[in-house]
């Protein structure tokens, strides 16, 4: 049987980096194919190449037995190649039907004007197939990250594409959402469409994958069949080294001093009448469904949205909060779950967004940049968080998304923050980047940090936190200590009350 793609020997170099090296990979049509690896590793190069976002430098790319290449994303696109890329490549300032429909709008009888009617029916009956409750007049820049995730998904099925990739697809998708994406997944499976899923969730990997090709380094390390292989062999092959787990001791961050004390604070829908308190040395896990209001707390009590009422109380002193900026100025740090829009600025260097919390310790005279001060304090934190990076003066948007990921937390550290916020601080990080990560989170706490994790991962959330606030429609409906905490105790806690409005 003749593969959909067939990949051999292929190579791609960047300035001062090679991304690919003597790549091989295949795909069958109704095939679920996981490509796996660390970040960094070359996975979403290849598929960039393969969906004529790059070009190769060498090697050849067969597209059912026939040698093809790809200029423009169109050329991809016009054989039946559709691509869902991890950082969403949606336009804000329109709607969900236009985003998914751009540049193929219907128009009307001479042609001249768009068919809003037609096209909002187009983009409603590919969102109904998928089960997703979305109007597609609304707005993108007003929708959620998961739900621009799912707008992205519908994009890509209304190519009515043979091949189509997915770049982390479920990375912002709750449990339910996850679940339908995988019945779609299924669907266009079984209708013989070849399926490229970049995943680094090892429980999606048994679900939804037959073949698993792992890659390490910008090499092709093997192809596996998922069935007949443990998520640990295929750990062992991507990260190439034992990953030792984190011992903490529980419990034993209650002795710390109170840092932040959040009390009847009110801003928006999604923050109703939420108190906490979070003590030096402490890792405080948020929990909660998407749209629990998890997020909205973090961006409340970091000045990023107006609060309507409540007081934050920080070591003990009442603070005023109406900015990001005042917020800083007491020692809070915020790293954002959409670290594109809101962590870095993609268009400069990874010395000046490392830097960019506190430029002022970096200015002579208030205005010359202290250029050997600014490099070492780069060159530290790549160094002491294995940012793979060719130089502190690379462009972050050349990196992979862990990397960038990592040069957020780097730029609140070199702020020395004592109240760190971290939304969703994994959230497209693979496996081994994922336990430096937590090393790190943990020796913050020992340093004295405070550190609030919000993570829509339950084992994450377990392994990591020392308490467990619960949140459910705006609202705290428990906490847990570590010790009490469980899934289902979690689970129960963040649907309670859905639970009491079904009751009643």
């Amino acid at each position: 049987m003749t593969p959909l793609i067939s990949v051999k020997r292929l190579n791609k170099s960047f300035p001062g980096v090679r991304a690919l090296h003597e790549i091989q990979f295949e795909l069958m049509a109704g095939e679920v194919h996981t490509l796996m690896g660390e970040n960094g590793a070359g996975k979403s190069t290849l598929m960039k190449i393969l969906a004529g976002v790059y070009t190769r430098d060498s090697g050849e790319i067969l597209y059912d037995g026939q040698p093809v290449e790809f200029q423009h994303p169109r050329d991809a696109q016009a054989v039946g190649i559709g691509i869902i890329h991890q950082e969403l490549q949606l336009m804000n300032h329109l709607s969900v039907a236009q985003n998914m429909f751009i540049g193929r709008e219907p128009r009307g009888r001479l042609g001249l004007f768009l068919d809003e009617d037609r096209l909002n029916a187009q983009a409603r009956e590919i969102l109904e197939r998928m089960h997703v409750k979305l109007d597609p007049r609304a707005m993108v820049g007003s929708l959620t990250v998961a739900k621009q995730q799912m707008v992205e998904i519908a994009k890509a099925l209304s190519f009515d594409s043979r091949v189509l990739i997915m770049d982390e697809p479920t990375s912002a998708l709750n449990d339910a959402e996850i679940a339908e994406l995988f019945r779609i997944i299924r669907e266009l499976k079984g209708r013989g469409v070849g399926i490229v899923y970049i995943s680094h969730k090892m429980d999606e990997l048994k679900q939804i994958s037959d073949r698993v090709t792992v890659m390490r380094d910008g090499e092709y390390v093997a192809t596996v069949t998922a069935k007949d292989t443990s998520v640990e062999a295929i750990i062992g092959m991507m990260v190439g080294r034992t990953l030792i787990d984190i011992e903490r001791s529980r419990g034993a961050a209650e002795k710390g001093e109170v840092a932040l004390d959040v009390k009847n604070l009110n801003a928006g829908p999604l923050v109703r009448d939420v108190s906490f308190t979070l003590r030096k040395g402490e890792i405080l896990g948020f929990a909660g469904l998407m749209g629990a209001g998890r997020t909205e707390v973090a961006r409340a009590v970091f000045g990023a949205d107006p609060i309507e009422s409540g007081e934050i109380f920080v070591k003990g002193v009442k603070a005023t909060i109406n900015t990001p900026s005042d917020a800083v100025a007491r020692g809070i740090g915020y790293l954002s779950e959409d670290r594109k829009r809101f962590g870095l600025a993609t268009g400069m260097d990874v010395e000046s967004n490392i830097v960019m919390s506190n430029l002022s310790r970096f200015l002579r005279f208030n205005f010359f940049l202290r250029r050997t001060q600014i490099r070492r304090t780069a060159r530290h934190f790549i160094n002491l968080l294995a940012i793979r990076t060719p130089s502190a003066t690379q462009e972050v948007r050349l990196l992979s998304g862990g990397n960038q990921q990592k040069i957020v937390i780097a730029k609140w550290l070199e702020r020395n923050c004592d109240v760190l916020f971290f939304d969703e601080p994994t959230r497209g990080i693979d496996v081994g980047a994922k336990n430096e990560i937590y090393k790190l989170l943990r020796s913050l706490a020992g340093e004295g940090k405070a550190i609030v994790m919000i993570s829509s991962e339950l084992p994450e959330i377990l392994r990591m936190s020392d308490r467990v606030v619960v949140m459910c429609e705006g609202r705290i409906t428990g906490e847990l200590s570590a010790l009490e905490a469980t899934q289902e105790r979690i689970m129960h806690l963040a649907t309670q009350r859905e639970t009491l409005k079904a009751a009643a």
